[in-house]
């Protein structure tokens, strides 16, 4: 206390500092605010316009924080920075520090969730033709359908037997996080993997330069099959180096946050159950899920911007 009725002396200490140790007493101690004034250098009317200029900033926070709560209902895995993007988006002004001061005061921050588990091996299996790693981790490009990455993983239901999982194989645009296409299926095979492909290439508008599809070196994407369907579409393949997957991060971070904001910690008794759920973040990322990286816009939105820009 002694040390506390120093600091009310001190010039050092703002007017605001000095107010919230005045209270702090009158709260811990009981005393009125005619008993402590006489030891500070505050004037009462600096007391009271300090009181009535943190109850404003108390009301203005907690509207926000009412909006905030808005978006968090929604997107709950929205750290700080995508929520104010979202908030600005609604039209409204506000500050990325202050929008994280009131999440961290309320516990709205987004929490990161990292669980190890055995990861599904796609090098498994019968070796064919490797290809040269083109991308060298250059993942940064400002066209659409340019350098695209692919992959396979596991989810499990039920209760996680050998039969009761299913494999995702999707295909995801370095410019705009898109993930264009994708298949899930019981089996890992390469028709599964060639079927995602498929639906690329249906995709794929009519453009001046030549696509680039990056992949592990999984024996799917180094089949007859794979090789063939790449040369017939004119799409240059290129593939990690062995054991280095952060030859491939782009893809290694989109499960990762599949997983965080879909599987972890979540419970699928049935196959239909985990598929439909899967379908449907999958729609949620593509359609709603903004990022900082696309300007505040969701993959769906940039792609249609980036098209038009190269048009």
């Amino acid at each position: 206390m002694l040390k506390k009725t120093r600091c009310l002396g001190s010039e050092a200490q703002t007017s605001q500092e000095k107010y919230q140790i005045i209270q702090e007493l009158r709260q811990k101690f009981k005393y009125t605010l005619d008993e402590i004034l006489p030891y500070t250098s505050l004037k009462r009317s600096t007391f009271y316009y300090q009181a009535q200029r943190i109850n404003r900033r108390k009301n203005k926070d907690e509207e926000l924080l009412r909006l905030i709560k808005e978006v968090k209902s929604k997107h709950p895995c929205f750290g700080y920075r995508t929520v104010t993007l979202k908030l600005r988006s609604q039209g409204i002004k506000v500050n990325h520090k202050r929008v994280s001061r009131i999440m961290r005061e309320n516990d709205l921050s987004a929490h990161m969730y990292n669980k190890q588990r055995r990861k599904y091996n796609s090098a498994l299996g019968p070796q064919g033709k490797k290809a040269k790693n083109l991308l060298h981790r250059r993942f940064d490009t400002h066209l659409p359908f340019q350098k695209m990455v692919t992959d396979v993983s596991e989810f499990r239901y039920g209760n996680k037997t050998q039969e009761e999982r299913v494999y995702l194989s999707p295909i995801k645009d370095l410019c705009t996080d898109e993930i264009v296409s994708y298949s899930i299926s019981k089996h890992p095979t390469t028709a599964f993997v060639v079927k995602s492909l498929d639906a690329l290439i249906k995709l794929r508008p009519k453009l001046n330069y030549r696509m680039t599809l990056h992949s592990d070196q999984g024996v799917q994407y180094q089949s007859v099959q794979w090789r063939k369907k790449l040369k017939e579409n004119r799409i240059f393949q290129s593939m990690s180096r062995r054991a280095t997957c952060l030859d491939n991060a782009p893809m290694e971070s989109f499960f990762h946050t599949m997983k965080v904001e879909l599987y972890h910690n979540k419970e699928y008794t049935t196959q239909e159950e985990l598929v439909n759920a899967m379908i449907s973040w999958i729609s949620y990322y593509n359609n709603e899920r903004i990022k900082v990286k696309l300007k505040g816009k969701t993959p769906v939105e940039y792609r249609h911007l980036a098209l038009r820009n190269i048009v």
